[in-house]
């Protein structure tokens, strides 16, 4: 936090520690000689911090030094607070920035402190965590079950004063927001509708960018909720304690005059390019365009739609059957879940004939299964088969017969190897089902009762391809960046393409 517009120094002590006060005075006078008109100190409420920061600053001015000190206490964990006062938490870096942006301006030392004064009675902060954190070559500070998470900690490792069993996210902030504003205690920090405040969602240490998401929009949507509109927000590590997997919430109200000085430039690398939109002015829900309602189109019902059923019916079937061995296959080279992704497009499928008309129409049909697996599926394997889907989709709109089914599924293959950027030899799915699709186009020539043999020659040739990828490196998708040696079974995209084919071919011939 030090630049322009923000501190101009910072003293550190040891691990959880006050800095000693000679190393502050040190600070303090360096300061003073360079200039300064006057240095101002920005010291968290805890015993050891007072100490020797107040004794740094009176032997500062018993030489002549015009010096002040502004002590921050923003911890809402008790309701009766002992002699010690509310501790300095992260609702420090707040006033960091106030300080810095004031003096920028030229605001005089006893102008800054006033302001200073009254602000830090508009902050409040509370943490919560999921661990303890050790100080380097000793053991945890506290212990804490699985399971359970404890609230109302310190910055230095000490442990809350409340614990309970882990809930949703939504819940602890709202849990945590209620304890900070809860008017019987002594720490609250009073909150109403209508008010204007900036937050902070600081990582204690060990929380994921993810999970500080989910923690922010949590507060932002319990805050918005109470009628309080949230203008600034942080979220990021402003505030540590080691690597404690826990969070804290900062609230401060503010008024236009407090704004300006957050939106104040400064050079301090830790202080966040803060967007000065509030999130009331903000859509952070936007509805999705209403799509074209071509799977709810009617069709006649007629001889394709009591042959399609069963051959969906197969291939749901047969997906399903072997989402294990999929999973299994998909160990070696992913993150297990190839079969997993084509249960879901199984079961989405299923609920899909069970809920829905299946069209009559071949290009309705694969549109609508598009649909489905793009929407339920997920992944790089859903957009993958969305993509065959729609563009063979397309030349179905031409004709339904076995010229059009030939030009649909080269269609269909080449979409795939346009923007999935694979190709036949990459050991992908692309294996088993070129040289398949490639035996399909002889449904062009081939007389209506020749279909069925090419189907046949097509499965054949898939099983024959996905068995190649066996022995083939991979140059394309996650198994690309996976040690050959280690890639010793079939492609599991490719197995379960080649399932798809015989599961088709079965239920026709039957």
């Amino acid at each position: 936090y030090v630049g322009r517009g923000m501190l101009s120094g910072a003293v550190a002590g040891a691990v959880f520690a006050s800095p000693p006060p000679g190393s502050i005075l040190a600070a303090i006078m360096t300061l003073w000689q360079s200039g300064s008109s006057g240095v101002l100190l920005l010291v968290k409420n805890y015993t050891g911090d007072r100490l020797n920061f107040g004794l740094a600053a009176e032997q500062a001015r018993a030489q002549g030094v015009h010096v002040d000190m502004v002590i921050v206490a923003d911890d809402c964990a008790f309701a009766k607070p002992s002699k010690a006062g509310r501790r300095g938490l992260c609702g420090t870096v707040f006033i960091h920035k106030l300080a810095g942006a004031l003096a920028e301006e030229g605001c005089p030392l006893d102008g800054i402190v006033a302001q200073l004064t009254k602000a830090t009675k508009s902050i409040g902060t509370l943490g919560v965590s999921l661990s303890p954190c050790s100080v380097p070559g000793c053991q945890p500070s506290f212990q804490l079950p699985p399971g359970d998470m404890e609230l109302g900690l310190g910055i230095h490792g000490e442990p809350g004063i409340k614990r309970s069993k882990l809930a949703p996210a939504d819940e602890v902030v709202k849990m945590m927001i209620n304890h900070m504003t809860d008017p019987s205690s002594q720490s609250h920090l009073s909150l109403k509708s209508g008010d204007t405040v900036v937050l902070c969602v600081n990582n204690l240490g060990a929380l994921s960018c993810l999970e500080m998401a989910v923690i922010t929009r949590a507060a932002i949507n319990d805050l918005t909720s109470r009628g309080v509109l949230v203008s600034r927000v942080m979220s990021g590590s402003f505030m540590t304690s080691l690597e404690m997997a826990g969070a804290s919430l900062t609230l401060m109200k503010v008024e236009e005059d407090i704004l300006r000085l957050f939106d104040a430039k400064t050079t301090a690398p830790a202080w966040p390019n803060l967007s000065s939109v509030s999130m009331g002015e903000r859509k952070l829900y936007v509805e999705p365009a209403e799509r074209p309602a071509a799977c709810e189109m009617k069709s006649d019902q007629g001889q394709f739609t009591l042959v399609v059923r069963p051959v969906l019916e197969s291939v749901c079937k047969a997906l399903l059957q072997r989402q294990e061995e999929l999973n299994a296959l998909d160990r070696a080279a992913g993150d297990g879940d190839c079969g997993s992704t084509h249960a879901l497009a199984a079961n989405a499928i299923q609920e899909w004939m069970q809920t829905s008309t299946i069209p009559g129409n071949p290009c309705l049909l694969l549109t609508c299964l598009a649909r489905v697996v793009e929407e339920k599926m997920g992944g790089s394997s859903g957009a993958l088969y969305s993509l065959f889907l729609t563009a063979a989709a397309l030349k179905l709109r031409e004709s339904c017969d076995g010229a059009g089914w030939a030009k649909a599924m080269h269609a269909g293959t080449e979409a795939m190897k346009r923007y999935g950027g694979a190709a036949p030899g990459d050991r992908t799915m692309l294996d088993a089902l070129c040289p398949a699709v490639e035996e399909l186009m002889k449904l062009s020539t081939a007389p209506p009762g020749g279909y069925r043999a090419v189907l046949q020659a097509a499965m054949e040739k898939a099983e024959v391809g996905a068995e190649s990828t066996r022995d083939l490196t991979a140059k394309a998708g996650r198994a690309s960046y996976v040690a050959s040696e280690h890639l010793t079974q079939p492609d599991p995209g490719a197995v379960a393409v080649a399932a798809i084919f015989r599961a088709v071919f079965e239920a026709l011939n039957d």
